[in-house]
């Protein structure tokens, strides 16, 4: 009979079998295998969740947090590079950490120039403002984007740019035919508005991480040209997208005009984002970033440490992308409970449905934040896995810096045992 417990290999099981061993009482911390306790500070990934921890009031309690590649934090070189730096402010725009991040990513980017600013969402809105000069400009944005659900209609509030949205699609692309539907392009006829720009996200968050393929910016780059509009990548993860396409970013880049790109999510920076396009667009992203309180003073400890992210993090993102298609695939052994696209995780985030009727995401997701009954002697440890519920009947999983495979396969046994938990009290109600 298996067992599990500690003293041999990390393993996981099934939740089919696990359901059956806690149904005869056949698991037991005594029995043996798997899971050896770890303290607080094993792994970045502990370190990196102590506010989690405070919440659920368990310090001693492993926790894996998969809410968001956001929660990353800054590993030892990374703080080292951050302390070194030379703290100047970039008021008079002479700060040569932050100078040196700005020129190291446009030659990254294959971009004229780039700007340091507080957060991909102001990013966003600055290429916005700058793309949109007059008030009641148009942009065309996905109806499942994150500019279009998640940033609050900073384009209308703030820049004055209206908003019409094509359909997304799954893979997160648009259909080409309803996307030049959208284009209205007479400024003769002072009835409409004037189409001004096309924006993309790479990664698509909502769509589960996705990565647009490359013939589709290709083309919608092309109909842009064709209609004068302008071309911005909403590009908080498009390192990722790089990575699982074995691509430079000017690979990717090079169909659009302008891209903010986030330095924090798995690139593990604790603040920041690079606005990137030509020469003239950045010398107006300047102005904009400071009407809108981005200029930050004493810049270098923070620009130390997008340099670092730009440099040396890209590569640990292959292991987050694996560990993400590892996970996804064990949910397939809970297909009574679970459903997921294996084939649809390109990248660092698992989006997966919820089945049960009467399990919903927000309930799914506390128990796989507590420690529940029997789990301890279960498992061998109480296992607190956070993450986000989504849309509909849908959870997300992010993976990224700090969380290794070990984490992963723990998430999967927490994962496999609050399933079986779940369908342990089912059947005792039937």
């Amino acid at each position: 009979m298996q067992s599990i417990g500690r003293g041999a290999s990390l393993r996981t099981f099934p939740c089919r079998v696990l359901f059956k061993k806690l149904n005869h009482g056949m698991v037991s911390r005594k029995g043996g295998t798997a899971v050896t306790a770890l303290g607080p500070s094993s792994t970045p990934a502990t370190r990196s969740c102590s506010t989690a921890k405070a919440r659920y009031g368990e310090a001693h309690y492993r926790v894996v947090d998969l809410r968001s590649d956001a929660a990353t934090k800054p590993g030892p070189a990374m703080c080292q590079a951050m302390v070194e730096a030379a703290v100047r402010g970039d008021l008079i725009e002479d700060d040569q950490t932050v100078n040196e991040l700005q020129e190291m990513a446009a030659d990254m980017f294959g971009m004229e120039a780039a700007l340091f600013v507080p957060t991909g969402t102001m990013g966003n809105l600055i290429a916005v403002m700058v793309h949109c000069r007059e008030r009641g400009d148009e942009m065309i944005v996905g109806d499942l984007s994150h500019l279009h659900i998640y940033e609050q209609g900073g384009s209308a509030q703030l820049a004055g740019v209206h908003t019409t949205t094509v359909t997304t699609l799954p893979d997160g692309t648009f259909d080409l035919e309803q996307l030049e539907s959208k284009i209205r392009h007479n400024p003769h006829n002072p009835c409409f508005t004037c189409s001004r720009l096309i924006c993309l996200e790479n990664t698509h968050n909502i769509q589960g991480g996705r990565v647009l393929p490359l013939t589709f910016l290709q083309e919608v780059r092309a109909l842009a040209d064709r209609y004068g509009l302008s071309v911005h990548m909403d590009g908080a993860r498009v390192m990722n997208a790089a990575v699982a396409q074995g691509v430079s970013l000017h690979t990717i880049l090079q169909h659009t005009h302008s891209v903010s790109a986030c330095l924090n999510k798995g690139l593990g920076a604790p603040v920041g984002a690079v606005l990137a396009g030509p020469r003239d667009f950045i010398s107006r992203a300047v102005r904009c970033r400071k009407a809108l309180g981005g200029l930050i003073h004493q810049a270098g400890i923070l620009a130390a440490a997008g340099k670092h992210s730009l440099l040396d993090m890209g590569g640990s993102m292959e292991e987050d992308h694996r560990n993400a298609r590892t996970f996804a695939q064990s949910l397939l052994d809970c297909d009574t409970l679970f459903a997921v696209d294996t084939a649809a995780v390109e990248s660092n985030i698992v989006r997966f449905y919820l089945k049960e009727p009467s399990l919903s995401p927000t309930e799914f997701v506390a128990r796989m934040g507590q420690v529940g009954e029997g789990e301890e002697a279960a498992l061998g440890q109480g296992i607190q896995v956070l993450l986000y519920p989504f849309f509909g009947k849908f959870v997300r999983a992010v993976w990224h810096y700090g969380i290794s495979l070990e984490d992963t396969q723990l998430a999967t046994q927490k994962m496999q045992f609050v399933a079986s938990q779940y369908l342990q009290k089912k059947a005792r109600a039937q």
